[in-house]
């Protein structure tokens, strides 16, 4: 079942020019696409439209648009300062009309879910890079999303605390199994997490091709050191040559 799509979308700025495409993708129930490129591509403009952030110039966006029904985790955390890991996470529930007593309490539970159990009074200042992050994955995955976005989320992080959280959320994905997107500008991370990876040319972004990656997820221990994982990382990055060529 699709739960998104992009179909031959065109993305024009007034003074940057075209962005993006055409440009099409389509999303499937459970399934998670790594969308990789260049900086400036145009991969988080896809990632806004299939959040509904913005429109098209030119072209139609299908998206699970009903309440709740997409989330979305940028670079930066985002968290309201002025409140708690717990308040913060309960945030989009009480937004959409759940009482606050019942947001709370999902709150709580979907804080314990990504390792946060004992830190739910804490203020975002009081909460590590990686802490933070688990709030706002907290704060995505407790609507229960159809859809996940994830915008560059470990990027600032340091890579022991990037392996570890590309772990958490995949074990968080087995739980419901929602249609993930993911945009990295790491090769190997978009191997390890996907299960397609979407390679995108130098802006005005357009795919230059994709590549399938058939194995297990969650990844088993020491999935980086398989022949499997290595030809993935090596398809993707001849496919990003060719789409740097594509654009010259």
């Amino acid at each position: 079942m699709t739960v998104a799509s992009l179909e031959t979308v065109e993305v024009d700025y007034p003074r940057r020019g075209r962005a993006l495409g055409p440009f099409s993708l389509s999303l499937e129930a459970g399934g998670i696409t790594a969308l990789v490129g260049p900086s400036g591509c145009g991969k988080s403009t896809a990632l806004r439209l299939l959040a509904g952030l913005e429109g098209p110039t030119r072209g139609t966006v299908q998206r699970a648009a009903g309440r709740g029904e997409t989330s979305v985790v940028f670079q930066a955390p985002t968290l309201a300062p002025w409140l708690t890991a717990r308040e913060n996470v309960a945030l989009p529930l009480e937004l959409s009309g759940v009482p606050r007593e019942t947001a709370r309490a999902l709150a709580t539970e979907a804080l314990a879910r990504v390792g946060l159990k004992g830190a739910e009074d804490a203020r975002p200042a009081q909460l590590s890079g990686g802490m933070a992050m688990r709030a706002s994955l907290a704060r995505a995955l407790v609507t229960n999303p159809r859809l996940l976005l994830l915008d560059e989320p470990f990027a600032a992080l340091d890579e022991i605390t990037r392996r570890t959280l590309a772990d958490d959320v995949l074990a968080l994905w087995r739980e419901t199994k929602p249609a993930i997107v993911f945009v990295t500008h790491n090769v190997e991370e978009a191997c390890y997490m996907a299960d397609r990876v979407v390679v995108i040319t130098r802006g005005p972004g357009r795919i230059a091709g994709e590549v399938r990656i058939d194995a297990q997820l969650p990844r088993p221990a020491g999935f980086r050191a398989t022949d499997v994982f290595r030809q993935a990382s090596e398809q993707v990055s001849s496919l990003l040559a060719a789409g740097a060529e594509m654009a010259a």
